[in-house]
């Protein structure tokens, strides 16, 4: 009976049963696809369920439960969520073999979020009963927000980087938190890290700055062989993060430099010309100035062959970069865009329920929507807003940091500092890698770390409030 009432277990009960109802038991919610769909489905062997479906139907306005089984590997698109999505696949096929319900790998995820929130609960009860119960309720009012789970019954990659978001810096304080840390617990925060930094091509570089934290876990007194393997793992994150990055694909890469140069630098630019010209670019290209990879109606076609020695064999990312060191007006003008849009948790041109649900095109759900509408209607949506937030959050972190004299602590104060970096990352590799195309879903991660500062902050003060409480107490005693 203890177990049950401690407040981890108490809070993961309560996780399941919010997501039993709104994924399970409630009329079917996911995600409308909008075309990216399809990389997963070719990869793991999936087809659209209904072959004479309309194409308003198949996108944007309605989600699906039912997918039909289709030969594996037809495409190929690198992500770890090819793991999540595979084996229940593969499983499902065999014991249901008329079609493959979505909901299958929407338990899957939720499985692992219920994971982290033990996990994050657990940690935080390790200063009070209360501390616990309250850092949980605060996990289950943002992540638990029908704006996340509706991903779950998805083919989007979106929930394995936050689910692995959460797990990541869980295990990773986890380990902080032992006196000895095991290897196994070393090997459980590096699988978490290989599934972060794989889920989408541009959380690669990520990995990078976990292969410092590796260095930084290797000197603490761990169990076993832990400071060679704490090195082998620095290793393998940096290797796989460089390799995830250069093994994208060659037509990812070609929509992304489009989107970015002709949709974010040359979108409502002031002097198209010149900024061709300062790109390296022919001013023939001024005609595409607004526009996207995915439009009809361009002067020239996106795979116009002209475009690969005058425009993707010319430009990279590099370049973009460059320009916007030497123009950083322009580069805050982009930020600004993005800060209008970074508040929103789910795209909201995706409808949330099947056709057969009988609700209009596009509709969305608002069941347990509490954060994600609160972040939308009333949250500033301005870059001085997102500033002064992360002044008081990095704040609050390095006054932390520089009391405290354990290495176990300062680590973890690392961890929380990187979270905080992983935030910004996430803010601008859209404006440099995608220009403004569909730059609030692009925002999602930028999202995730937001919404965990957030909770970490609130944990903060329910932790000095509980201390406090506790001090006047026991001076009244």
């Amino acid at each position: 009976m203890k177990r049950l009432l401690k407040s981890e277990t108490l809070i993961a009960l309560a996780g399941c049963g919010l997501i039993i109802y709104l994924l399970f038991l409630r009329p079917f919610i996911g995600v409308a696809d909008n075309g990216d769909f399809l990389r997963m489905m070719n990869t793991i062997g999936l087809n659209y369920y209904d072959a004479a479906e309309s194409y308003a139907d198949r996108f944007f306005s309605f989600s699906h439960s039912r997918f039909a089984y289709d030969n594996l590997f037809s495409g190929f698109y690198p992500s770890s969520q090819i793991l999540l999505v595979l084996v229940p696949r593969l499983i499902a096929g065999l014991v249901h073999g008329s079609y493959f319900d979505i909901r299958i790998l929407g338990g899957v995820y939720a499985l692992l979020l219920l994971a982290a929130t033990w996990l994050i609960v657990r940690l935080g009860a390790k200063e009070s009963y209360i501390t616990g119960l309250l850092l949980g309720a605060g996990l289950l009012f943002v992540f638990y927000d029908i704006g996340y789970l509706a991903y779950f019954n998805s083919l989007f990659g979106e929930p394995v980087s936050m689910v692995f978001m959460l797990l990541t810096f869980a295990l990773g304080l986890r380990l902080t938190g032992q006196e000895r840390p095991a290897a196994k617990g070393l090997t459980l925060f590096f699988i978490a890290v290989l599934f972060l930094i794989c889920s989408k091509i541009q959380n690669a570089p990520v990995g990078l700055a976990f292969a410092l934290i590796f260095l930084r876990l290797r000197t603490l007194n761990g169990t076993g062989s832990w400071r060679k393997l704490a090195l082998r793992f620095a290793v393998a994150t940096a290797l796989v993060s460089v390799i995830m990055y250069v093994a994208a694909p060659k037509e990812l890469k070609h929509i992304n430099l489009y989107q970015t140069v002709f949709f974010g630098i040359l979108n409502e630019s002031p002097d198209v010309r010149g900024d061709l010209r300062d790109l390296g670019l022919p001013e023939r290209l001024e005609v595409l100035a607004g526009t996207n990879y995915f439009q009809g109606d361009t002067a020239i076609k996106q795979d116009d062959p002209s475009l690969t020695p005058d425009f993707y064999d010319r430009v990279s990312h590099k370049d973009v970069l460059f320009f916007y060191m030497k123009h950083p007006v322009r580069l805050i003008d982009n930020m600004k865009y993005a800060a209008q849009n970074s508040m929103s948790i789910r795209p909201y041109y995706l409808g949330s329920y099947e056709k057969s649900g009988g609700k209009p095109a596009g509709a969305i759900a608002y069941v347990y929507s509490g954060w994600s509408e609160l972040k939308k209607n009333h949250l500033p949506h301005s870059l001085g807003f997102l500033a002064l937030f992360y002044l008081v959050y990095y704040a609050g972190v390095l006054f932390h940091y520089f009391r405290t004299r354990e290495l176990a602590g300062r680590i973890a104060g690392e961890l929380m500092m990187l979270l905080g970096l992983i935030g910004i990352f996430s803010f601008l590799v859209p404006i440099l890698g995608d220009g403004r195309a569909d730059i609030g879903k692009h925002l999602f991660l930028f999202n995730v770390c937001f919404d965990m500062m957030a909770v970490a902050m609130f944990g903060w003060i329910v932790h000095q409030l509980v201390s406090y409480m506790k001090f006047i107490s026991g001076k009244k005693r």
